[in-house]
């Protein structure tokens, strides 16, 4: 707790290393650990939180290598390049298998949950057999199940899920669907398999049957690619500006426009680290094209109504600021925003991101929602 109000973070990261994913593989799929070697690479040196010297898979990792201003890119520029933006550094492997390390940052801050994200091994959604993919889903959901019941009441994550193998998906879900560290599911979402494809439909019941919600993050450097991320001439300023922000707005366009929220009435959904302040400005927008152009389900309500439905909800970022919180609580009331950091990525302000968030002036019954409470309506309480 920080200053007596309870806080749960609802966007902070993991990156299970190759050497920790291979202990948990299928004793069947090991036999394809030669097909996983070719993206078997490095730590990235400095990545805040990892362990030195071990590995990660990673597929079909792009970089955005031009300058604004310069002609042609930079073979030199890696594109990847972030600045630190707290005051401290994680501790070593909080992102691998070091949970008593995770849970000492958590004291640090001030935090009493983490909500747990991959990131790196997610990107084989992009490889064209589907298999290595859900063969490491399977990984890190036991890896998830031994990591998490160190610290069970601190430690929570997501069950992911293929949106090319929806019967796996479905296993998954009802393989993990009661553990108390499965909270929601992320469906891995592709350009060629859309939200809301009718082949998702079995996902969405297995998610209501289980009470998890549904959690979208989209991710940058590597697959599911974001919209548009061929067209940002070859730029990480303007890759960065677009990633989260437009795939959020498709995904939760597209879950309430292809009705999945009027067929699921029990299903709650979340965009995770895009941002907020786009909300009201894209509810009105949706109303307007949805009178407009239709091409959509025939909803029951307008589109913009959903996100104040009680059944949508939204992670925040400091950056946005106050004034800017305040403003879309004016839209959207104060039961959608959850407090988010981004631990232990370099976007975060560890260990003051808590801190920092608690200067903002809002009612104290505001405060505890944003803080938690809303976290507490939207994750399943195991």
């Amino acid at each position: 707790m920080k200053d007596g109000l309870r806080v749960f973070d609802a966007d902070t990261h993991v990156e299970p290393s190759a050497e920790v994913l291979d202990q948990y593989l299928d004793p069947a799929f090991r036999v394809r650990l030669d097909d996983l070697a070719p993206y078997r690479v490095p730590v990235r040196p400095g990545n805040p939180g990892s362990t030195p010297g071990n590995h990660v898979y990673r597929y079909g990792q792009i970089s955005f290598r031009r300058i604004l201003g310069e002609a042609a890119p930079r073979e030199t520029h890696s594109g990847r390049d972030t600045h630190w933006m707290g005051s401290k550094m994680p501790r070593p492997g909080v992102q691998d298998n070091e949970a008593e390390s995770r849970v000492r940052d958590m004291d640090d801050e001030g935090t009493d949950g983490h909500f747990l994200i991959p990131t790196a091994w997610t990107s084989f959604v992009g490889h064209d057999d589907v298999s290595l993919e859900t063969g490491l889903i399977r990984a890190y959901h036991r890896h998830m199940g031994d990591f998490c019941a160190q610290y069970p009441d601190r430690l929570k994550s997501m069950i992911v899920a293929s949106a090319r193998d929806p019967d796996a998906a479905v296993r998954e879900i009802r393989e993990w669907g009661k553990s108390r560290w499965a909270v929601a599911v992320m469906p891995l979402v592709t350009k060629d398999v859309a939200v809301d494809h009718p082949s998702l439909e079995p996902v969405w019941r297995a998610c209501v049957e289980h009470d998890l919600p549904v959690a979208h993050h989209s991710f940058t450097w590597t697959p599911p690619y974001f919209p548009g991320a061929f067209d940002l001439w070859d730029n990480i300023f303007l890759g960065r500006l677009a990633s989260h922000p437009w795939g959020a707005m498709r995904f939760i366009a597209a879950v309430i426009g292809g009705g999945i929220m009027d067929r699921h009435p029990a299903l709650r959904v979340a965009t995770l680290e895009c941002g907020f302040g786009w909300l009201p400005f894209w509810g009105r927008r949706m109303d307007e094209q949805y009178a407009y152009v239709g091409s959509t389900a025939e909803l029951k309500m307008k589109p913009s109504e959903y996100l104040t439905s009680g059944r949508y909800f939204c992670s925040v970022e400091r950056h946005e600021g106050a004034d800017m919180f305040d403003a879309v609580r004016k839209f959207l009331g104060d039961e959608v925003l959850m407090y988010a950091s981004d631990y232990p990525h370099s976007e975060c302000q560890f260990p003051e991101t808590v801190e920092n968030f608690l200067k903002w002036e809002m009612p104290p019954n505001t405060r505890a929602k944003l803080m938690a409470g809303n976290a507490t309506r939207f994750f399943k309480q195991a």
